[in-house]
């Protein structure tokens, strides 16, 4: 008898296989194998968390024709920035002042001959803060700024937070164990469908986790305060 029920394993795996394959698919079953009889299955887990912490720069230039009307514009402006954000309730702590910089255009070798105005500077207050909300904020509060006169942008950034998620290994391990009880689940499900038992982990392939926007997609996960985690692992179970 003992000898039957053996015989009966492939024959069963084969006809729950050809049964189940088309749906298990879309499930996570990823492929199984008859030959060492085992089945590979992926696990996906999906967490939305809250980024902890917000990187926020605040670049501003001006131009004239002489070296110290640029420079006595931009320490102006500097100090109507840093006004701002003091008004905004961040801290000295949270707030970081950059030198200005102020460039000859005329002065570069390989530079034109003639240019409208011929000094350029810039300057940069930036806030990092791990107070997320009140970053977003008070960047939708700029309004001031602009009515004085500040000429803000120019960073490469549109003058937005980022924001970051630095508490990513303290959830990391959770999302890995998700993934790895939804992957044994559906390799469960479908050894019970097949009529085998699920035996050991024969191979495991933990997989990268991504970090999204808050709706899933991919464009910039730094521009949204939420974001969602994803990541899909892959292992190989034999089957008894």
């Amino acid at each position: 008898m003992a000898e039957a029920r053996i015989g009966l394993i492939p024959a069963l795996l084969l006809a729950g296989g050809v049964a189940f394959a088309g749906l298990k698919v879309g499930e996570g079953i990823e492929r199984f194998r008859m030959a060492d009889r085992s089945i590979v299955v992926k696990g996906l887990a999906e967490r939305d968390v809250k980024s902890d912490f917000a990187v926020w720069t605040l670049s501003f230039r001006r131009a004239a024709d002489e070296f110290s009307a640029v420079q006595q514009a931009l320490a102006a402006d500097r100090d109507q920035v840093v006004s701002f954000l003091h008004g905004q309730g961040f801290t000295d702590d949270e707030i970081e002042v950059r030198p200005l910089q102020v460039q000859d255009l005329l002065a570069r070798e390989y530079g034109p001959d003639r240019v409208a105005l011929r000094f350029n500077g810039q300057g940069q207050v930036t806030v990092k803060s791990a107070r997320v909300d009140a970053v977003a904020a008070a960047s939708n509060r700029i309004d001031p700024l602009i009515k004085a006169g500040v000429q803000l942008g120019g960073d490469g950034e549109g003058g937005w937070p980022r924001y970051q998620l630095r508490g990513f290994n303290d959830i990391k391990p959770q999302l890995l164990e998700e993934a790895t009880l939804s992957a044994r689940e559906q390799a469960r499900k479908f050894a019970a469908d097949a009529g085998a038992t699920l035996g050991p982990v024969k191979s495991a392939n933990q997989g990268a986790i991504r970090i999204l926007d808050d709706d899933g997609s991919d464009m910039d996960s730094s521009r949204t305060i939420g974001k969602r985690l994803r990541v899909v692992s892959t292992f190989e179970f034999s089957l008894q």
